[in-house]
Formats: structure tokens, C-alpha cells, sequence
């Protein structure tokens, strides 16, 4: 069976990185698609992360 570490993605310069990377860590994970027309719901992952950074989001 697979996990979400067995997993990469493409950060912002469009590299691959391992979801490995982060294993012990909170995950978010959330598809950002931008061509979608839900762009302004970046505003309340925005305000949650603000709010949960600290906590170890």
C-alpha cells in the first residue's frame, strides 16, 4: 500500500520535491490549481496557516 511520502510534487520553480522530506510533520495538503476560479479561497488557507503556524501547521 502506498502513503502520501511515497509521493512527490512540483514546488514553485516547478522542481520535484519528496513528500518524504516531511515525514513527522503536519501536512496540508491542498490542490491550488489556478486556473480553477478559487483562487480567492487563498486567503482563508492564508489566515489559517497565520493562525496555526505557531502550533506546528
Amino acid at each position: 500500500m502506498s502513503s502520501v511520502y511515497d509521493f512527490s510534487i512540483k514546488d514553485r520553480e516547478g522542481q520535484d520535491v519528496s513528500l518524504s522530506d516531511y515525514t513527522g510533520q503536519v501536512l496540508f495538503i491542498v490542490n491550488t490549481a489556478t486556473e480553477c476560479g478559487f483562487t480567492p479561497t487563498y486567503a482563508d488557507l492564508q489566515k489559517l496557516y497565520e493562525e496555526l503556524h505557531d502550533k506546528g501547521l
